[in-house]
């Protein structure tokens, strides 16, 4: 696997999940572009690190990885709430967390 390769598919997941972010309304799916998207950085992360023989990518990655999860638990929590008052999840109405 050579270094154009891993490029390539990773710029390929990153668009995916870029353009997956912007167009869709929802935020479950939005949470889940985003997550494409860290998986993607996490992919060239990875790779070099295999063709360096250095660990520090995959020690990168791996705290991407707890940090992404983490977004995820509050990201998720925060919609839990919103819909259940709202009782929707469309981007655009949501001012409910205003002050």
């Amino acid at each position: 696997m050579g270094t154009t390769f891993i490029l390539f598919v990773s710029a390929s997941i990153f668009s995916i999940g870029a353009v997956g972010f912007l167009i869709r309304k929802n935020p479950l799916v939005m949470f889940m572009c985003v997550e494409l998207m860290l998986n993607a950085v996490n992919l060239v992360l990875v790779g070099y690190s295999n063709i360096l023989q250095a660990m520090d990518g995959q020690v990168f990655a791996l705290i991407i990885m707890t940090v992404a999860a983490a977004e995820v638990v509050v990201g998720l929590a925060i919609i839990l709430t919103i819909f259940r008052t709202r009782h929707e999840l469309n981007v655009d109405h949501i001012d409910v967390l205003k002050g």
